[in-house]
C-alpha cells in the first residue's frame, strides 16, 4: 500500500524535510512519484529510510551513505565493499563508546563524591583545586 510523505514521516517519527533531504541527496534510489509528482512510499521504502535515519543518528556521514547506496545499485557483487564501509563505521562507534564509557565513569565518580559530601562525610580531595567542582 502506497503512502505519501506526510504519512511516511508520521510512521517513521521523522520530519518530512528529512525524507526530502535523503531523496535530494540520492539516498532513496527507488523513490517513486504519483501522477501529480508527489513522492509515494512502499513498506520497503520506509524500512530503508528507517535504516538511513539509524545510520545518521550514529554519526555516519552522508557521503558514506551515498557510497552504500551507489554500491547497492550494482547488486550483490558489491557486498564486500559495503561491509567494509560498515566495519569502518562500527570501529568508530566502538571507539566513541569507549570514550563515552570513560566519561560516564568520571561523572559517576563525581556524583558519588558529591553524595558523600552532602551526607556529611569528609572529602579528602576538598583541599585540591578540583575538589570543589
Amino acid at each position: 500500500m502506497s503512502i505519501l510523505i506526510k504519512e511516511a514521516a508520521a510512521k517513521l517519527g521523522i520530519p518530512a524535510h528529512t525524507i526530502r533531504y535523503y531523496d535530494k541527496e540520492g539516498l532513496l534510489p527507488s523513490q517513486k512519484r504519483d501522477e501529480q509528482g508527489n513522492r509515494i512510499f512502499e513498506p520497503g521504502d520506509l524500512n530503508w529510510i528507517s535504516l538511513m535515519t539509524c545510520f545518521r543518528s550514529t554519526g555516519m556521514p552522508v557521503a558514506a551513505l551515498k557510497q552504500i547506496v551507489e554500491l547497492a545499485t550494482h547488486g550483490n557483487s558489491t557486498i564486500p565493499q559495503r561491509q567494509a564501509i560498515l566495519e569502518t563505521h562500527k570501529q568508530e562507534l566502538q571507539r566513541r563508546q569507549e570514550e563515552l564509557d570513560r566519561a560516564l565513569e568520571a561523572v559517576n565518580l563525581k556524583l558519588a563524591r558529591y553524595e558523600s559530601i552532602t551526607a556529611g562525610m569528609s572529602d579528602p580531595d576538598l583541599g585540591n583545586s578540583m575538589g570543589n567542582y
